[in-house]
């Protein structure tokens, strides 16, 4: 019986992969359809600078889809785990932009270093995310409409934080931005050990080795933890957990919380890897970043280890949109064509879903063609 659950789950997972091939493959198709009709004459040279990613300016290219994809995979697995309590963070933005506060406010003000600097854009993010979930555990008030307002609640206080300096110094007048990490606040840069060097750049550093870790520690938690089967069980069906004795309530906060958790790591990790500053003044929009881990965890199948090769594809696509020749092509084609292959992966399921019915259709004829065999024998024999 273990044997077959095992040969059934390994079945699931290579379908799982099979369905978010076909849908990048279907999104790379239709951006190359696009961009023969907008230029046909290049369009080949557009899609192989797209298809080439990072690798088509090397090294800097694959150094900048590293540092992009580190916190990618946070906001992923912030969605992924949500997802897997039956919950939809669609608040992942806001908790990110809260968590970007408490990386800069504590490298910045209180020049502490990198980790603890970590640590606070995970508590800031955490609180951000539990709020969410208490309103959805205790009053019974959807998380996407809770989240979603709490991430413009986020986003405006933020800007207003940072701009007036309520909480510190933060923001340089001269850049209307907040002032460079490596200049105000070198110790509270994520170390590179070489990394920057390797790939010429100046915000390739170990982040992108931290999300991976926790990545495979979330999944450790999901699938071989008694609190990870809680939440999937939450997950699965919060009457019958509750019956079992689990404290759906608590479990639904708990899975909010460490969902913002995620997510405010994310912004640490960029942050706090030089990549770019805070700018109050022009961040009137949600960060794409916390959004774009929606995607990431629909390609992934909310799969923890899914998730660092969902975020790592995004990343590439999008480095690779971003040398697309502003001669023939205007630069938001590449969000164009990488928006076509996110909303395709909202198909991932249903393309599972025909692929496993197709299979089981045919075991099913094989199934019977064996049984109507077997009969025809057995008559025979009388």
């Amino acid at each position: 019986m273990g044997t077959e659950n095992k040969k059934s789950n390994i079945s699931s997972g290579i379908l799982s992969v099979v369905a978010s091939l076909i849908c990048i493959v279907i999104g790379l198709l239709v951006g190359l359809v696009i961009l023969y009709c907008i230029n046909s004459e290049n369009a080949l040279d557009g899609f192989s600078r797209i298809i080439k990613g990072g690798f088509y300016l090397k090294p800097k290219g694959i150094g900048t889809v590293l540092s992009q994809t580190a916190p990618l995979i946070m906001t992923g697995l912030s969605v992924a785990f949500a997802f897997k309590t039956g919950l939809f963070n669609i608040g992942a933005a806001g908790q990110y932009t809260l968590g970007a506060l408490g990386a800069l406010y504590f490298a910045l003000v209180l020049h502490m270093p990198w980790y603890i600097c970590l640590l606070a854009a995970m508590v800031f993010g955490a609180v951000w995310g539990a709020i969410p979930g208490i309103f959805k555990a205790y009053f019974n008030v959807n998380e996407v409409i809770t989240a979603i307002m709490f991430n413009w609640i986020g986003l405006y206080a933020v800007n207003e934080i940072i701009y007036k300096g309520v909480i510190g110094n933060m923001y340089d007048l001269k850049t209307t931005k907040t002032y460079t990490l490596r200049s105000a606040a070198p110790q509270s840069i994520i170390p590179d050990f070489g990394m920057n060097a390797l790939f010429k750049t100046k915000s390739t550093t170990i982040a992108i080795f931290i999300a991976i870790i926790i990545a495979v520690l979330l999944y450790v938690v999901i699938h071989m933890t008694t609190f990870g089967y809680e939440l999937k069980a939450c997950g699965h069906n919060k009457d019958a957990a509750k019956y079992a004795g689990i404290n759906e309530k608590k479990n639904v906060v708990l899975s909010m919380t460490i969902a913002g958790a995620l997510s405010g790591i994310g912004a640490g990790l960029f942050y706090l890897s030089g990549v770019a500053e805070w700018n109050p003044q022009v961040s009137t929009t949600l960060p794409a970043m916390g959004f774009n881990g929606i995607p990431v965890a629909l390609l992934a199948l909310s799969n923890p280890i899914g998730v660092i090769f969902a975020a790592l594809f995004v990343s590439h696509i999008t480095v690779g949109g971003g040398y697309l020749s502003t001669k023939y092509f205007q630069p938001e084609i590449a969000d164009v064509i990488i928006a076509v292959i996110i909303y395709l992966c909202a198909f991932v399921m249903l393309f599972k879903g025909v692929v496993m019915e197709a299979i089981f259709n045919k075991q099913k004829r094989k199934s019977i063609e064996k049984e109507s065999s077997s009969s025809n024998r057995k008559g025979a024999d009388r």
